[in-house]
């Protein structure tokens, strides 16, 4: 770890003039096991972070269930000299995009600073587009589990219907609040739980896993500001609830 003024180690009080090239020096190191065995798709990358396109059914992080199988173990991989810092979190089940930053500055730069736009199958016909407004507490009893409740913490949920049939609506979802499972939680909350989610409320028949996606992010590069948006296409498994001929 040092700093660099052309080529030349420098300390961080020393004088420096325009036109000086400035290089700071970071040590990283990895605290995942890496597999190469895992493959998942890269919608987007360059030196400060890499967009995963995440299938679902994988975890982001190491857990005791999840010791090698994980988003993190990938990226331990093809980045064996650096830790793992993902920015945004994606439930096992969920797919789509998620970013990891391949250094402190990138992470801390995007962290609260990314545009995020879902995409979810729910049960029934909802309508054309609104907001839910609904404070989400943590269960009593439960670490995972979360509910709609008075004491909660306050949680926005914006959606459009994009299209439907007789069984389900496929909604666009923009969140002004990051709560954990808010879709999940919201969307049961008004009697249109996303297919799939069992675990509030979903129903198994057509879709294994609940049928949330994250299709698109937006931010600005941590060193150049440049916006960059990076799309992923809705998966098969969410696809074929519409188009596969189920009513």
């Amino acid at each position: 770890m040092g700093i660099t003024c052309n080529g030349k180690l420098i300390r961080s009080i020393d004088t420096v003039f325009p036109g000086d090239k400035i290089v700071l020096k970071i040590e990283d190191t990895s605290l995942l096991e890496p597999n190469p065995t895992l493959n998942v798709p890269i919608a987007f990358e360059n030196e400060n972070l890499i967009v995963f396109d995440k299938p679902s059914g994988m975890p982001v992080h190491p857990s005791i269930k999840h010791q090698g199988d994980t988003l993190g173990n990938f990226f331990a991989h093809i980045c064996p000299d650096l830790t793992f810092r993902p920015v945004n979190r994606l439930d096992r089940d969920t797919s789509g995009l998620c970013i990891a930053a391949k250094n402190a500055h990138a992470a801390n730069v995007l962290q609260g600073n990314v545009r995020k736009v879902y995409y979810a199958a729910v049960h029934g016909v909802t309508q054309e587009s609104g907001t839910i407004t609904a404070p989400i507490a943590r269960q009593t009893e439960s670490i995972i589990l979360r509910c709609v409740r008075e004491d909660g913490q306050h949680a926005v949920t914006h959606f459009r219907r994009l299209r439907c049939n007789e069984k389900y609506s496929l909604e666009e979802i923009h969140l002004e609040t990051g709560r954990t499972h808010q879709i999940r939680v919201h969307f049961a909350h008004i009697g249109n739980p996303l297919a799939g989610d069992d675990m509030y409320g979903g129903k198994r028949e057509n879709i294994a896993r609940q049928a949330l996606h994250c299709g698109e992010l937006e931010f600005a590069e941590p060193l150049t500001g440049e916006i960059i948006k990076v799309k992923s296409q809705l998966p098969d498994d969410i696809v074929r609830l519409f188009d596969g001929g189920i009513i």
